[in-house]
């Protein structure tokens, strides 16, 4: 076993245009003083990375690297969930989906997706030049605005999905193959990828890609009413990121798992600030560690009551304080007696 790394935090959720969160030296900076060892870079914001620059040129990669490095951090990965989620995009998202892209691919799926899959190609290549193994994105959805079967979907509807899904990511999985790092799909309502099964349904097709991968992300489960231990059981040989993040579920006589069209703050199922939702983070840390988890542990905030800056300062030593040292020894090593093959057979009466 080894001891989890981190505290980290995902930058996404606090940039904005007024210092110390409109640069990366500025982030980092505050980070730092935070506690957080480790930043997790969204490779869409311009203000942090130039992600076709950081592919093109290691160069940049290492100036990059050593901003991040002045401020006493590591980058623990790159992310593109936005790009990622441009990979597949059902029609009846096209407009509000425009939006992750430039404008000068607006209205233009076709132009939209290849973009987007250049930006997973140069994702993979900018991650090898920064030294990172591990890689953040969604799958999209083509199927998603049939999650619940009404109308009936018609047969076969759900097997065509998956093998069309496939068939965008296998390049770029291969990509990935090639440039040594591991694609970990956010498992996500919206996304195609959003549960356990529908996970293996892409395995499948994707004739169990090594570089296929997940990042494990307790709080959409909760909203979702899944076991997230025993998700930990099933999959911890393919979990390589982990993003801390915590949520509640409190139904009602009015409303469940859809939220009647409610807000963050009238949900039923919302995010919360690390340790004021119900998400079993002891339970978490425990099994990461039994199973060997050699990533990272990075705060990803979202909260609809709490500041983002509260989130982020209590979010640092939450994570610290739920990793655990790995032992070096037995507990009952005291009580040992010593053993070879002689002896170990003489205890069992063996000649």
């Amino acid at each position: 076993m080894q001891t989890l790394k981190g505290p980290g935090i995902f930058l996404a959720q606090f940039m904005g245009d007024q210092p110390p969160f409109n640069s990366l030296a500025s982030i980092c900076k505050w980070a730092a003083s935070l506690g957080y060892i480790g930043v997790q870079i969204p490779s869409w914001d311009s203000r942090l990375i130039d992600l076709q620059k950081a592919a093109e040129s290691k160069t940049y990669a290492d100036e990059i690297k050593g901003i991040v490095q002045n401020a006493g951090l590591q980058i623990t990965e790159l992310s593109t969930h936005l790009q990622g989620q441009l990979v597949a995009v059902h029609p009846a998202y096209d407009s509000l989906f425009d939006g992750f892209a430039p404008a000068t691919v607006h209205g233009n799926p076709k132009a939209r997706q290849e973009w987007a899959v250049q930006q997973l190609r140069y994702a993979a290549k900018a991650s090898q030049n920064l030294g990172l193994n591990a890689h953040a994105t969604f799958s999209g959805a083509l199927l998603w605005p049939t999650v619940y079967p009404w109308p009936q979907r018609p047969a076969g509807l759900v097997e065509t999905g998956f093998k069309e899904l496939a068939a965008r990511w296998l390049p770029i999985l291969d990509e990935f193959d090639r440039h040594g790092v591991d694609l970990c799909y956010e498992i996500h309502p919206g996304e195609d990828l959003h549960d356990g099964i529908t996970y293996e349904i892409f395995l499948k097709h994707t004739n169990n890609h090594p570089r296929a991968c997940l990042l494990y992300d307790p709080s959409h489960f909760v909203l979702q009413c899944l076991n997230y231990l025993e998700y930990i059981d099933h999959y911890h040989e393919r979990i390589r990121m982990f993003h801390v993040k915590d949520a509640e579920f409190n139904p009602t006589g009015k409303q469940g798992v859809y939220g009647g069209y409610q807000g963050w703050v009238e949900r039923a199922g919302r995010f919360r600030s690390l340790g004021d939702g119900q998400v079993d983070f002891k339970g978490i840390f425990s099994k990461l560690t039994q199973y060997n988890y050699k990533g990272w542990a990075v705060l990803e905030w979202e909260c609809a009551l709490k500041h983002p800056e509260d989130g982020a300062k209590e979010g640092a030593p939450f994570i610290k304080e739920h990793i655990i040292r790995v032992t070096e020894k037995a507990f009952d090593d005291f009580a040992g007696t010593g053993s070879d093959e002689k002896f170990n057979r003489s205890v069992l009466g063996l000649k």
